[in-house]
């Protein structure tokens, strides 16, 4: 079994401690509940209360970062037995024996059946050999969190970005190909659980993990940090580096229980929505995914973000609250909250979604990456370095030599065949059919814009004046 880098194995380490600690760290948690959560967790987690303590005073101090561990100088020179591969198997059965055993326990089993010499096997490397292999404590428990049943009943959280739920919708044939094939596109949503206000929501080809980051990073750019997403648990959800990247900018990811669409009652609710777009949008013959998305931000912006909303209304009636008789929209609501939105640093933004991978540089400092050579420089020959990349943008690449700072790496070349695109006429029906609710909404967006521009202009012109 191979040892992994010690840039990766923080990065692991510091993941593994704040799912450990992200119950502690919620700003509504008042010091009388953290004082018996956090013995709850100390025992179900075989850590002490005084090292969640320092845990979590290192992520208050400084995020993410204070959560990795030092570096050891004697990562690399320090020797494992010959058998280790073999003691990290017993570990992994024992544990599988019981899911509840701690490596402190696995450690003493061991010891005791003389399958490793005492001192030999140590807390931290199996924990992390534990971890690599699917095992680790956040494995075991993914699918076993508390659940509680009843959350499915009606609520909403007193303010925006506190929760937003996320999934994706299949939207059948509202793509055309050049032959009049109808093609399915896949619609990625973050929803802001208070106001229904749609923090991004955009339309891809493919249904993948990228699509989902990609939604992430961008509704995080325009709206601000959120404290926690719920989503169900398809694999675009689930995956490692998601979690990471939430992780590295202290959002928390909870996931709905199996066969349970009533817990994301407010995004399932939105699909409906999505559906009346769907039928509208089909009557344009749209060929292109950029046309698509257009479409549909001129759809979100002047339809759904604009038009007052019953759950809105619903919940303040429940509150004993009187809500204006023109209700209250989606937006309205986004826009009175007294709740204050936190931008972070773009470059930070960027860094937590980057993807990273390793490549073995060649004897010409090359490496290989997505079908191109990048250079790296001869110093590096026969090095394994770590690369971060941008799964969007994947032409420029950060490298990360072991020792040493990261720098840049562009292609050495670019051979790409680029031809022009040849335009194709749209399908024609034997009656041709336009959406006109769509061509309505299109005028509407227009005439905001102008006057957007008009008030921006004028603005402009008072501050002249008063000089």
């Amino acid at each position: 079994m191979k040892n992994k880098e010690v840039h990766n194995w923080q990065y692991e380490t510091a993941f593994e401690r704040f799912q450990i600690i992200a119950k502690l760290v919620d700003p509504e948690l008042d010091e009388a509940k953290k004082i018996s959560l956090r013995k709850k967790i100390s025992d179900e987690n075989d850590v002490s209360v005084k090292t969640l303590h320092r845990w979590e005073e290192a992520y208050f101090k400084s995020g993410f970062e204070g959560l990795k561990p030092a570096p050891r100088s004697d990562y690399q020179t320090k020797k494992l037995p010959k058998n280790y591969p073999e003691l990290v198997e017993a570990a992994i059965q024992l544990r599988r024996e019981v899911n509840e055993r701690s490596v402190d326990q696995i450690i003493y089993i061991l010891e005791a059946e003389g399958k490793a010499p005492p001192g030999v096997l140590k807390r931290s490397t199996l924990q992390r050999y534990l971890f690599e292999a699917g095992m680790g404590e956040q494995h075991l428990r993914m699918y076993k969190q508390d659940q509680n049943r009843n959350a499915a009943r009606r609520f909403c959280k007193p303010h925006r970005n506190m929760l937003v739920q996320a999934d994706i919708k299949y939207g059948t044939g509202v793509l055309v190909t050049a032959d009049g094939k109808k093609v399915t596109a896949y619609l990625s949503t973050l929803l802001d659980d208070h106001s229904r206000f749609p923090l991004w929501s955009e339309w891809y080809e493919e249904q993948t993990e990228y699509c989902v980051e990609d939604v992430f990073h961008k509704a995080i750019l325009r709206c601000g940090k959120f404290d926690k997403s719920y989503c169900d648990n398809g694999s675009q959800y689930i995956s490692h580096q998601l979690k990471m990247s939430c992780a590295m900018l202290g959002i928390k990811i909870s996931h709905a229980p199996v066969r349970s669409g009533k817990s994301k009652g407010k995004v399932e609710k939105f699909h409906q929505v999505v559906d009346s777009f769907i039928r509208e949008v089909k009557l344009k013959n749209v060929m292109d995914i950029g046309e698509l998305n257009r479409w549909w931000r001129i759809f979100l912006e002047e339809y759904y973000e604009k038009k007052p909303h019953e759950g809105i209304a619903e919940y303040y009636k429940s509150k004993g609250i009187k809500v204006p008789e023109d209700g209250i929209s989606p937006e309205q609501e986004w826009n009175r909250d007294s709740r204050p939105l936190v931008f972070l640093d773009t470059k930070v933004v960027a860094e937590a979604f980057m993807h990273h991978e390793y490549r073995n540089v060649d004897k010409g400092g090359l490496i290989s990456f997505k079908g191109n050579k990048y250079e790296v420089g001869s110093h590096l020959i026969a090095q394994k370095v770590m690369i971060a990349f941008d799964p969007f943008e994947p032409k420029t690449i950060t490298v990360y030599p072991k020792d040493g700072k990261p720098f840049t790496a562009s292609p050495v070349s670019i051979g790409e065949y680029c031809k022009k695109s040849i335009p194709v006429p749209a399908a024609v029906a034997e009656t041709p059919a336009t959406s006109r609710f769509l061509d309505v909404l299109e005028k509407k967006h227009e005439e905001s814009q102008e006057r957007l521009a008009d008030a921006i202009s004028y603005g402009s012109y008072r501050k002249e004046k008063n000089k």
